[in-house]
């Protein structure tokens, strides 16, 4: 993996036109999972007004339709610049559609937005690359291909494990899941220099940014409360229907 500065790291951040985001499903089953479904249509919409382009590089359904996590790409200008306050944790307050009895719960889902480094940033040795294929699967874990057009990916030197399945060219895949990895490598190294410049103090804020309760959607209250900086924003509904602006906007005077 090449060596990059604290300016550079910082500067392919707040520059690029390219980021990647992962969602998790976090506490709370199928109903956080539903979550997780709500956030990645919340941000397709969203980057359908910024006339960005999105494409999927991995994800993995429940049987009602849930997103135990998806990763995708995101290519357009700003991406990052308004993306990049929403990694963190996201946690919704609701009555699940699951729930026969009206009672609401608490469920989680975790967001990581990493910049899309240049090529020429990260180099990656084959040699320290281990490469399983396998048959993709759909919900409920049942194999939607007879082929093994899947990839998972194993960095050796940092054991970080990629994976793609979304199409059924095993090429495409590999070069999505290959993505993935150069992203990861790249925040993962960024965040070194960052914590080793920085000291202590903002190796412990780096571990919180990713942990922490960024935002918690009550949806009996119609209310969007962002807990960093203490701002509360109403009508969910629209939110969720990529109207993301207003949140956006705040964040970037704010933070």
């Amino acid at each position: 993996m090449s060596s990059i500065t604290q300016a550079a790291a910082k500067g392919e951040e707040e520059r690029s036109s390219s980021i990647i985001m992962e969602i998790r499903s976090g506490v709370g089953g199928e109903e956080a999972a539903l979550f997780a479904q709500d956030l990645f249509k919340m941000y397709s919409k969203y980057a359908e007004t910024q006339s960005w382009k999105i494409k999927i590089l991995d994800s993995s359904q429940t049987e009602m339709g849930g997103l135990k996590q998806i990763i995708f790409e995101i290519k357009g200008e700003g991406a990052s610049s308004k993306m990049k306050y929403e990694g963190g944790v996201h946690r919704v307050q609701r009555v699940p559609k699951t729930e026969k009895g009206n009672r609401i719960h608490t469920s989680t889902a975790s967001v990581a937005v990493l910049p899309v480094p240049e090529s020429t940033q990260i180099k990656i040795n084959p040699r320290d690359l281990k490469m399983d294929f396998y048959k993709a699967s759909g919900p409920g874990g049942q194999n939607v291909n007879k082929r093994q057009t899947a990839i998972r990916i194993t960095h050796l030197p940092t054991g970080l494990i990629v994976s793609s399945q979304t199409s059924r060219n095993l090429e495409e895949n590999k070069k999505a899941a290959l993505n993935i990895l150069e992203a990861k490598l790249f925040e993962k190294e960024r965040k070194e220099i960052e914590n080793k410049i920085a000291g202590e103090r903002k190796t412990q804020i780096g571990r919180a940014q990713r942990s922490e309760k960024v935002r918690t959607y009550n949806f009996p209250q119609d209310r969007i409360t962002d807990h960093r900086i203490s701002k509360k924003f109403y009508n969910i509904e629209k939110i969720l229907a990529g109207n993301l602006n207003p949140i956006v906007k705040t964040l970037q005077k704010n933070l």
